[in-house]
């Protein structure tokens, strides 16, 4: 008896459409609404746990825009005045810069930095600046105007750091004080911004001063 060969036609499997069908969003994956805070932050009550000679810290219980309430352990401080002091007229096209160079403990290195100091209860932002300026450097200015503002660490610290511009220079005698070892550096802007891009400069102010003035005062060697 002959047997027939049975040949099964498969047909082939009809191609998935290229729209693949997705998942419904669960709540984790769904597009944020952006929000947009309003109002103020409100202190419930402030305790004094530290007085130090030149800040104080509170732990204060606060409500804060966005239905946030909570504990937040603050530095106080009462605002630096730091100065960039400009010699523009020993060479107009690269001017010097003036850095001072200190040991700082808490970075544990000598840092290169611009003159800044603490602004005195009751003293104005200006003749902070002038004073600053004078007692660690010897230089005098005639020439002062605001550069910028801003918050070193704003997460816990109150400290403002506002930047001066000082310019017409004079120089003369430094009086730092008595915990203060000084080295004064006038330096050609170009030099500055060198060993900043070089990693040599880790000073916050420094960097967002020298920036800030370079952004519409560049060097022009």
């Amino acid at each position: 008896m002959k047997v027939k060969n049975v040949v099964r036609k498969i047909k082939p499997s009809k191609k998935t459409s290229a729209k693949k069908s997705r998942a419904p969003l669960t709540r984790h994956d769904q597009p944020i609404t952006p929000v947009h805070l309003t109002g103020r932050g409100r202190t419930l009550s402030s305790k004094n746990v530290f007085q130090g000679r030149v800040f104080w810290v509170t732990r204060d219980e606060v409500t804060e825009p966005g239905g946030v309430r909570a504990t937040r352990e603050v530095i106080r401080h009462n605002g630096s005045a730091v100065i960039l002091a400009v010699d523009t007229h020993t060479n107009p096209a690269d001017p010097g810069i003036l850095l001072i160079r200190q040991w700082r403990h808490a970075a544990n290195q000598f840092l290169l930095e611009l003159p800044a100091g603490r602004i005195e209860p009751g003293e104005k932002l200006i003749p902070s600046g002038r004073r600053e300026l004078l007692e660690e450097t010897g230089y005098r200015a005639r020439k002062w105007s605001k550069l910028t503002k801003y918050f070193a660490s704003p997460g816990f610290l109150t400290e403002a750091m506002n930047i001066l511009l000082a310019e017409d220079l004079s120089v003369g005698q430094a009086t730092p004080e008595d915990d203060e070892k000084i080295e004064v550096h006038m330096t050609p802007l170009s030099e500055v911004l060198r060993l900043i891009h070089d990693g040599k400069i880790h000073d916050g102010k420094t960097l967002i001063g020298v920036l800030s003035y370079a952004a519409f005062h560049p060097a022009k060697t």
